[in-house]
């Protein structure tokens, strides 16, 4: 017997459940399916346990740094991982909980556990149970790549989500990939005290930034004790009497390592492959994610793709906005993906917020561009708190004046990166926002600084 629904939900991760809700609020008969973890990558496997382990990471840090403030610790400092694992556990656990509670107390709302697969376009089966609703949101997230390397097969990889389920310090971790997420636990694991060197295949670290991040993310981490090995354009592996080897570089340098763990942070991809869709008519890209236009409208008429899985952003914001995006139109608006600013962080120590373009960015789409920068030693907060690594840029289009991009790396960057999306956003020029005064002492009160600061790039 075929259940009937107003509407189904595929997936319970940053976007579903609230556009479940806020469906069944409005007196819809709404399912919502989860078949492994609510919260998906953000509660579980990304954001809250990862930013969990880089606070403890960061309280080793400091008491490291104890004399530099003229604070006196007595004996080494350690770090139990077990109960870092415990501490992480437990804020996940906290979180996902809540949601539960929420999800199971929502009027109108039915939460079915297990893994959906489409029949037709609107008609998915979960088990033995048959689904059938008019409208249908996929919001199925996405996973670690893991790649053909040779010799891949023969070693035990650690991935993002595995890695955060150690209960012991590694003696040497190789991370393979010089990314965001590779970068995040290569700093938290050297300041848990492991050896720790990251694998790059390209000439520099997170080449989606401009250059004077790569080379600030790299100074920053070689300072904290990090070996960095780019170019590593062969890199392959085996296994060896004392752990897993990386092969590194065919050409030049130590031509393999060998550590104790290996993490393979090279990107992720969707969970489309085994949700049935060559059964429907949604399009997909040769990457395996769901095409859909600026309303996140897929080819089928009456299902949407949020989240991860449409390829528009792999981050737990861009995630709720395609849900408010997606739901504001369902009630009338007109409100396009396209709209939106880019904006991101790295949650290195200190991280670099991002918005809008970067320089190379800016140039590539004609603009002539002039940049306000300004390192963050000159930056009063930051000395201050003795965290001086870093620095600030603003990106303006030099015709019109209006603000482009920008990128904070440094203390508080991560927050004060909000002043300038925001300035991007509502289309304000360089010469409002310089006149702003700010509250000192802060990082955000150096934005109208740099802005009186500009050359042409």
């Amino acid at each position: 017997m075929t259940e009937r629904f107003d509407a189904i939900v595929i997936g319970a991760g940053q976007a579903g459940p609230s556009l479940a809700a806020r469906l069944a609020g409005q007196g819809q008969k709404v399912a919502l399916i989860e078949r492994k973890l609510l919260g998906g990558t953000c509660v579980n496997t990304g954001c809250t346990p990862t930013k969990t382990m880089v606070a403890s990471a960061y309280a080793a840090h400091m008491a490291r740094r104890a004399a530099d403030y003229g604070v006196t610790l007595s004996g080494p400092v350690a770090v139990d991982m077990a109960a870092v694992r415990r501490r992480k556990d437990g804020v996940v656990e906290a979180s996902r909980s809540g949601l539960r509670d929420w999800l199971t107390g929502t009027e109108n709302l039915t939460l079915i556990e297990g893994h959906a697969r489409f029949v037709d376009d609107h008609s998915i089966t979960v088990g033995e149970r048959t689904l059938e609703a008019p409208r249908i949101f996929l919001n199925v997230g996405g996973r670690a790549v893991i790649p053909d390397y040779p010799g891949i097969d023969d070693i035990d990889i650690l991935t993002n989500s595995t890695i955060l389920e150690l209960s012991e310090v590694p003696r040497h971790l190789v991370v393979v990939g010089g990314g965001y997420i590779g970068l995040e636990f290569a700093q938290m694991f050297a300041r848990f005290g492991s050896k720790v060197t990251i694998v790059e295949r390209g000439d520099r670290l997170v080449k989606r930034e401009d250059e004077d991040a790569s080379q600030t993310v790299a100074d920053i981490l070689t300072a904290e004790g990090i070996d960095i090995r780019l170019n590593a354009d062969c890199i392959a592996f085996s296994r060896s009497g004392e752990g897993p080897v990386v092969k590194v570089n065919c050409t030049e340098g130590a031509p393999a390592i060998t550590g104790s763990h290996v993490l393979v942070a090279i990107g992720r991809k969707p969970n489309t492959d085994d949700l049935g869709l060559d059964r429907t008519g949604i399009a997909t890209n040769d990457r395996g994610y769901i095409i859909t236009n600026e309303r996140l409208e897929t080819s089928v008429e009456g299902i949407w793709a949020v989240g991860d899985c449409n390829g528009r952003g792999a981050f737990t914001h861009t995630a709720y906005n395609d849900y408010e995006i997606v739901a504001d139109n369902l009630d009338g608006a007109n409100r396009s993906v396209e709209a939106r600013t880019d904006a991101y962080a790295l949650y290195t120590d200190p991280p670099l917020g991002r918005a809008g373009m970067t320089v190379a960015e800016a140039k590539k789409h004609g603009h002539r561009v002039l940049v306000g920068k300004r390192p963050m030693t000159r930056v009063s907060r930051a000395k201050e708190k003795g965290e001086s690594a870093g620095y600030m840029k603003a990106v303006v289009d030099a015709d019109s004046g209006k603000i482009l991009g920008g990128a904070i790396f440094g203390v508080g960057g991560d927050e004060a990166i909000h002043v300038l999306l925001d300035a991007i956003a509502s289309g304000m020029s360089y010469t409002d926002l310089k006149r702003i005064m700010h509250i000192h002492p802060t990082v955000s009160e150096l934005i109208p600084t740099i802005l009186g600061e500009l050359e042409e790039a």
